[in-house]
């Protein structure tokens, strides 16, 4: 009850300042997450028209967006509004990750791998858009180049499950089924949900 409040206290805050300073970009982005946080997709939808209006280049309102059209199951609508993100901002590595999330989506692995090199180029601290990256190239048969982008997500973060599983997949896919088998296990212990195939098959190779 008492966060509730307190996020009713910030949409009431937020609100007070755009009755002061109705074209404070900010104040209406930060109304709009507030929204979203309470799924009021149609206000917050509202105020991040208004924030980009106000604030052409606050583009964060752009991704907002896109999550929005996500929502809705939209992905052309998610992928139209990153990519007015990245034009209006380039080297925006959110607005590219997104994009490359939305490819992968879509099926559309060259343009997905072309939009995550750029959000890990970027931002080399980006550890969701290696671990998307990984997949992506693990869907073109480049093993090593998938080992690789999920190993840079464990220097970023050791303990992040999704990079251990995909470790576990390119390595056996690589011909190393001990490394696998410590990543598999790793993920596990992380409390990812493993394909039963994969533990399956991993299986046969342990001693």
């Amino acid at each position: 009850m008492e966060k509730s409040q307190n996020v009713q206290e910030y949409i009431t805050q937020q609100l007070e300042a755009i009755a002061s300073n109705p074209e404070c970009g900010t104040s209406h982005y930060n109304l709009a997450v507030a929204l979203l946080g309470q799924k009021r997709y149609g206000e917050a939808e509202k105020e991040l028209f208004e924030a980009i209006q106000c604030s052409p280049g606050l583009v964060e309102a752009y991704v907002q967006l896109g999550g929005i059209c996500l929502q809705r199951g939209d992905l052309d609508g998610c992928l139209a509004y990153n990519k007015q993100a990245v034009k209006d901002r380039p080297g925006f590595s959110e607005g590219y990750g997104n994009i490359g999330f939305v490819h992968m989506q879509k099926g559309d692995i060259d343009e997905a791998i072309n939009a995550l090199e750029k959000a890990t180029a970027f931002n080399f601290r980006f550890v969701q858009a290696f671990t998307t990256l990984a997949n992506a190239y693990l869907m073109k048969g480049r093993i090593e180049d998938s080992i690789k982008a999920n190993l840079k997500a464990l220097v970023l973060n050791k303990n992040f499950a999704v990079a251990h599983n995909n470790l576990a997949v390119a390595y056996l896919e690589n011909g190393d089924p001990e490394k696998a088998i410590v990543h598999c296990d790793k993920a596990v212990d992380l409390g990812y949900d493993v394909a039963p195939g994969l533990l399956t098959e991993l299986e046969a190779y342990r001693k």
